[in-house]
């Protein structure tokens, strides 16, 4: 099962984000998000469905109901694809730069 929980500034994502678990991690990330964590580090993420898409818009809507901005950074490559395939790529940015390892939301 995957987990969720904070480190310094950002919530840290570990483990698969499938339809499995997808419901308890989303739920858990929106219970974190807040003016000190509002980055979300995905690099310890080992498995994504699409599910994980629905989880990154419902921490964006937590993320504006709080009148917060939120950054996505790390994203599996095969989260990016899965982003890219759905179209939804102008609501969830990915870097321009490969070098960069942030995504801002």
């Amino acid at each position: 099962m995957a987990s969720v929980y904070t480190e310094k500034e950002k919530i840290l994502v570990q483990g698969a984000v499938t339809i499995d678990d997808v419901v308890v991690i989303t739920q858990r990330g929106m219970a974190l998000l807040n003016e000190h964590h509002h980055i979300v580090d995905l690099a310890q993420v080992t498995e994504v469905d699409s599910s994980a898409i629905s989880m990154l818009f419902e921490w964006l809507r937590a993320a504006r109901k709080k009148d917060l901005h939120v950054q996505f950074i790390n994203l599996p490559a095969n989260l990016e694809s899965l982003i890219q395939l759905y179209g939804a790529a102008e609501l969830i940015t990915t870097p321009k730069d490969p070098t960069s390892d942030q995504a801002a939301v």
